[in-house]
């Protein structure tokens, strides 16, 4: 069978899954909708969650069909068919999970788990902003450069949200719900008065990485208000300074980022950085708690910033430190260039490329030292490159370049 014939065969069994579950959903409402005076048939109807035939296929043969799959669609939208794969039936989701690898591994994004999963060790995986001033909205797409049919793969989008004393950047899943309460949040991003500190706030703790709060934990809602499958905390994985300007020199923005999460033995030989291989609450489960109200949801975000202490996620290990890679002075140009390698084409003081700060006490390599981990930059109105590799994420590299976005008078 081809591949075509595959997708194609894929498509029709997933229209007749959704008539067979709306038919037996519209029988069972008949049969509810009967007086109880009338006397039930011996007849058994059919469980809606009953897998189809499809899942009765020899598991050698399912995961030959797979396996050629994964390995013949490497890019979006095409990897699409993958996650189809794993939507027709738990025996399928079951062998499409085992197949597909982490970006680390393969170099490849998936499953929505992959955007908090390390990416790839060698070449970084390559990805543009587009920023909406009109609505404050920032979405991260995948891909070298915008298409021209907007065709392009959306993986994460955040919102600005100004308030009195900070600004946050709330990122989702989606471009359209950025509620706090909805299985979507993925996350934020937190500033100072002055926009010269930042916090990362993940919704989910990094796997096998302890759990340390200072004080009260910082609870979004309270806990009768949502349901136990949506996180209600915000976990603290990494913070970003911008140093202050005092004497307003000239020169690039300077910058550290701590990765609590991210110990520095990542990046070293035989090192490993935390791999969450889940959400805490599952995307094809709804909640059935009661929505918040805007008022409610409001509230729950003024009371939520005035609280000091949050859940911190720390490592055992000295945690990774990023900075900014110094640029040179380029006397024909009459300014301070980077070698971003085409991939940034227009000059901003926005632009910057992040690698590891080592002391030379942990013997790291030169060639370790100079990689470049993040770099981001501008390439045309209201569009700006993100390239991210090991051991960020691309949750944790998006939230890095977001914070390039907020105003800074102090340190330019």
């Amino acid at each position: 069978m081809s591949f075509k014939n595959i997708v194609r065969e894929l498509r029709v069994m997933k229209d007749g899954i959704g008539n067979n579950i709306s038919r037996r959903g519209a029988e069972r409402n008949h049969w509810s909708n009967r007086t109880r005076s009338h006397i039930v048939p011996d007849v058994a109807i059919s469980d809606p969650t009953e897998q189809g035939e499809w899942a009765n296929l020899p598991p050698e043969l399912l995961l030959d069909i797979i396996r050629r799959v994964e390995e013949s669609e490497a890019s979006w939208p095409a990897r699409s068919v993958i996650v189809f794969c794993a939507s027709v039936c738990k025996s399928w989701r079951e062998i499409t999970k085992e197949i597909v690898k982490t970006p680390e591994e393969c170099g490849r994004l998936t499953f929505p788990i992959s955007l908090k999963q390390p990416g790839p060790r060698e070449s970084p995986i390559q990805c543009f902003i587009k920023r909406d001033r009109a609505n404050s909205v920032y979405r991260l797409y995948f891909g070298m450069t915008p298409s021209e049919d907007e065709s392009d793969k959306i993986l994460l989008a955040a919102k600005k949200i100004r308030r009195a004393t900070s600004t946050d950047f709330v990122i989702s899943l989606v471009a359209d719900d950025f509620s706090r309460a909805s299985n979507m949040y993925a996350g934020k991003l937190r500033s100072n008065f002055l926009g010269t500190k930042f916090s990362i706030y993940d919704s989910q703790p990094p796997s096998d990485v302890a759990i340390q709060p200072p004080g009260r934990l910082s609870r979004r809602f309270h806990a009768n208000q949502v349901s136990p499958r949506v996180p209600a905390c915000n976990y603290r994985i990494a913070t970003i300074s911008y140093e202050l300007n005092v004497l307003r020199t000239r020169g690039p923005r300077r910058m550290h980022s701590v990765m609590h999460s991210i110990p520095l033995s990542s990046i070293q030989e035989g090192g490993s950085a935390p791999t969450p291989k889940s959400f805490p609450q599952s995307f094809e489960e709804k909640s059935f708690s009661a929505p918040l109200s805007k008022a409610q949801e409001s509230a729950t975000d003024i009371s939520s910033s005035r609280i000091s202490g949050s859940a911190v996620t720390v490592t055992s290990q000295e945690p990774l430190v990023l900075k900014n890679k110094a640029p040179r002075w380029h006397e024909q140009l009459q300014c301070w260039c980077l070698n971003f390698k085409g991939r940034v084409t227009v000059a901003s003081v926005k632009n910057f490329q992040l690698v590891a700060a080592v002391n030379p006490s942990h013997n790291m390599p030169v060639a370790e030292q100079e990689k470049v981990i993040l770099q981001f930059g501008k390439i045309g109105k209201d569009i700006f490159t993100m390239d991210y590799r090991y051991p960020l994420s691309a949750f944790q590299a998006f939230a890095i370049c977001l914070s390039s976005f907020d105003t800074k008078p102090a340190c330019e």
